[in-house]
């Protein structure tokens, strides 16, 4: 569930990113909410790249070293039956 939990969190993230930057373009904005509001949104996109990294990182991961499928239960032939001990 962790993972869902990070997916929510991250798109709450953005969605109040998107919030803050439709706040400031708003012409009555004072200038002290302009920048109060300007620095939540740089906190908040500073938050948001070190999770893409993150998950950048992971994905990386991931493609260099992909999971190795399960052996399958391969029958070996016995080769016994040509050994060169079986010709004496």
């Amino acid at each position: 569930m962790e993972k869902t939990e990070t997916k929510n969190n991250f798109e709450e993230k953005l969605t109040r990113l998107e919030q803050l930057s439709e706040k400031i373009k708003q012409s009555d904005i004072s200038l002290e909410e302009a920048v109060k509001t300007f620095e939540e949104g740089i906190k908040l996109s500073k938050t948001l790249e070190n999770e893409l990294q993150k998950i950048e990182s992971k994905i990386q991961i991931l493609m260099n070293n992909p999971v190795a499928e399960p052996k399958q239960n391969k029958v070996e032939p016995e080769l016994s039956l040509f050994s060169i001990e079986d010709e004496r």
